[in-house]
């Protein structure tokens, strides 16, 4: 099929839209095909009408699953209320504390539910997904899911970090290595993963999303917390289960979000069968592109510094590491896929960047 050339309209007829997060708005652009499809040919491992990123994609993280309200990251059509911004009991039962200084939520340590793993069939109290009032979230958000953006379903506690909430880290950690917790541990693991299966696929039959996004931190700022064998064997499988369930069930693509430096686990993220990871920039982003770019969908940043909490880089600096970073990926994207890195750029730096892609892959199709 012949390419549609770009045509300076697409930007002069941009609109304010709902950005990834509720309470964003973002300049959407007058598109050839929707942010939704255009996301989907990336997925596809086909090329894609203009550069792919956070601006075309819609989070939802509805309250019906209480994890959602206990980390106070609950968006959806029903805003979370300032009385909600603390914390509360996740879908386990588990107390979840909101750290302002942190602008996020954990469990208050010291006080473990599950000391051994052994006792996790008695101790931990799954929840029961038929009490959750799934008919009433869907018809409360049919508003909220009708977007041309491709829309996420985001579940933020996966596995490791989930071992965390039961047991506190340095036990959960031990857990994991313990010969005689690895075997509870694995079939926990597995009942973690039939439980979310079960989770997204409710959600999908409530929203009809186009892509799943799962947190599991497997790092710290120096280092992965286990050893790639560990990892290979104690938490991929589980992982795989609901990747593969993904992919044959669900039909949307698995995006691991996983913040630390951990480059030298992503064989494992290889091995679950995850479509994308984007990873934080303490990662050598270069070396990962050269030798997994083929196997897994990085997201990369641009070549500069921004300071999040100070203003945006100059224009011209801006666009001049979004141009290198259009020289260096986009001829390269059939072979290997990237996504870029948020990046909060000046005023023109997002129109720059999607017509410098748009002739790009244009230039490739």
């Amino acid at each position: 099929m012949e390419r549609v050339p770009f045509d300076r309209k697409e930007i002069d007829n941009a609109k304010e839209m709902p950005g990834f997060m509720p309470g964003m708005t973002v300049k959407t652009f007058d598109t050839p095909i929707s942010p939704k499809e255009n996301y989907k040919l990336l997925y596809d491992r086909k090329v894609p009408y203009w550069l792919p990123g956070f601006n075309d994609m819609q989070m939802m993280t509805p309250r019906i699953d209480t994890d959602n309200l206990a980390r106070v990251f609950s968006f959806e059509a029903q805003p979370m209320l300032p009385e909600e911004m603390t914390g509360c009991k996740d879908k386990f039962g588990i107390e979840w504390v909101f750290v302002p200084t942190a602008q996020g939520s954990m469990v208050e340590p010291g006080n473990p539910t599950l000391l051994d793993a052994n006792d996790w069939p008695d101790v931990i109290n799954f929840p029961d997904l038929n009490t959750w009032d799934w008919d009433g979230s869907a018809e409360a958000n049919k508003d909220f899911v009708k977007t041309e953006k491709f829309l996420v379903y985001c579940h933020l506690t996966g596995f490791f970090e989930r071992l965390i909430s039961f047991m506190d880290f340095q036990n959960a950690a031990i857990a994991l290595v313990d010969p005689d917790q690895k075997e509870a541990v694995k079939s926990l693991m597995n009942a973690l993963a039939d439980l979310y299966i079960d989770i997204f696929s409710r959600a999908m039959n409530a929203y009809h999303y186009d892509g799943l996004n799962v947190h599991d931190d497997w790092g710290a700022q120096r280092a992965p917390f286990f050893s790639l064998d560990v990892c290979m064997e104690m938490i991929v499988p589980a992982i795989k289960k609901v990747v593969d369930f993904a992919h044959n069930e669900l039909g949307v693509p698995y995006d691991f979000h996983s913040c630390g430096k951990n480059e030298l686990l992503v064989p494992a993220y290889i091995a679950t069968g995850t479509d994308s990871w984007s990873g934080q920039d303490m990662n050598d982003k270069a070396m990962l592109y050269e030798k997994y770019g083929d196997k897994i969908i990085l997201g990369i940043e641009p070549d500069l510094q921004v300071d999040f909490m100070g203003p945006p880089p100059e224009l011209d600096v801006a666009t001049a590491a979004g141009q290198k970073f259009i020289d260096t990926y986009i001829p390269n994207f059939k072979e290997k896929p990237v996504t870029m890195g948020m990046m909060f750029g000046p005023p023109g730096y997002d129109e720059y960047m999607y017509e410098a892609s748009r002739n790009a892959f244009n230039a490739i199709a």
